[in-house]
């Protein structure tokens, strides 16, 4: 067997001797066979894709999905088992630490996980479309899927640098939109559309910038293009992955204001990710926070911010910045998230949590609830947590 070389004062234990290496690359090859087989099948039957929401009222509703990425050094699980809905005409606000599975949730609601690696291994995804069907995305062939992604379902992406093409001029990116989804558009109609949107998400001299390539744009502008071609067809439901990143203060404003604008003319639900506290209490109807590829805290934003119940959450709440000049140090909570290859069984929070109890050591938690839309996973508010609370105090 190949040794892994020793580091002196290095923890020898993660690392894989070739070998190993080996037979985990071989295992993961097999398993995304079978999964890329499943994809890309032809003339599947509507059946089998074909769903019913559990309750009428919601856009989409992701219930127990698991997405993993199969790696050479082992399998890491981006997603662990995340449920929550998204209801009509409402904002969901998705908040947690960089690598909590915020954006890897989004992109598996657009099947856009970067595959052969990632895949969607179990669970499932509800999806009530325009039509009045409902389908369930993870299990939807590739070809079905072009029909809603874009055009029902639309995603304004991170960084628009990255997802404007550089060798294309705006307008011909925009007009694509409108020429692949809108049935009998033409090229006139297709420029007329986008024309309509540039104004409508305020960019001045519309017809300068569609005639720009996207260099020519500042970051701002790039930004509000993105959410013009997101809207183009008038989705159900946006997918805001942090919309705000890397724009000046005025510009976030102008952003936050216009896509709340947006989604009340059109009546559509929006899944807004991002790390700030402030755009959630501003935008949102509901949070969901995630921690290591978990939900540990659901609940109305009034909820989440005026009675937090998970440590984690309470930690993330003090770490916003505060107006007090007595508060002259930052709150920050202490240590890293563990490793994502080899999650214990634990509570993944154990190790950083402040109210840390021998039973959080032992199993996972279970999502208790405080209210209908309130709930938590955490050992502090049931069973032998509460017992050993109680021990504590005498």
């Amino acid at each position: 067997m190949f040794k892994s070389k020793k580091v002196e004062g290095v923890d020898d234990s993660m690392y894989l001797t070739l070998r190993e290496e080996r037979r985990i690359s071989k295992e993961n090859s097999k398993i995304i066979r079978k999964f890329e087989k499943e994809k890309n099948r032809k003339n599947v039957p509507e059946e089998e894709y074909l769903t019913q929401m559990r309750d009428p009222s919601n856009v989409v509703e992701f219930d127990n999905l698991h997405t993993y990425f199969f790696t050479d050094v082992g399998t890491v699980k981006s997603v662990n088992g995340v449920s929550f809905d998204i209801p009509q005409g409402k904002i969901v606000g998705v908040v947690g630490e960089s690598g909590c599975g915020k954006s890897v949730t989004s992109l598996s609601l657009m099947q856009l996980v970067q595959a052969p690696q990632g895949q969607i291994v179990s669970g499932s995804i509800r999806y009530q479309a325009t039509d009045g069907k409902c389908y369930d995305i993870t299990k939807m062939p590739k070809d079905k899927m072009l029909k809603i992604r874009g055009k029902e379902i639309a995603m304004i992406f991170q960084e628009p640098m990255t997802s404007l093409n550089p060798v294309f001029r705006i307008g011909e990116q925009m007009d694509e939109v409108v020429l692949l989804h809108v049935e009998g558009a033409t090229p006139e109609s297709a420029k007329a559309r986008t024309m309509e949107m540039l104004n409508l998400v305020g960019i001045p001299m519309p017809e300068k910038v569609y005639a720009s390539y996207p260099h020519e744009l500042s970051g701002g502008m790039r930004q509000r293009v993105m959410i013009a071609m997101a809207l183009s067809c008038d989705p159900r439901l946006i997918i805001a992955d942090e919309p705000t990143t890397a724009l000046d203060v005025t510009i976030q404003a102008q952003i936050l204001e216009l896509l709340r604008d947006v989604k009340n003319k059109i009546n559509g639900s929006i899944m807004l990710i991002t790390h700030d506290l402030g755009v959630i209490a501003e935008m949102a109807d509901y949070v969901v926070v995630m921690y290591a590829g978990r939900i540990i805290e659901k609940g109305t934003v009034r909820e989440i911010f005026h009675s937090p119940k998970h440590p984690y959450t309470i930690g993330l709440m003090k770490s916003k910045p505060s107006g007090d000049i007595k508060d002259n140090r930052l709150y920050s909570i202490k240590g890293q998230v563990p490793n994502p290859i080899n999650m214990p069984n634990h509570c993944y929070f154990y190790n950083r949590c402040e109210k840390a109890m021998k039973v959080c050591s032992q199993e996972y938690p279970d999502l208790i609830d405080f209210s209908s839309t309130h709930c938590a996973a955490c050992h502090l508010y049931y069973g032998e947590g509460l017992k050993e609370q109680n021990e504590g105090k005498e």
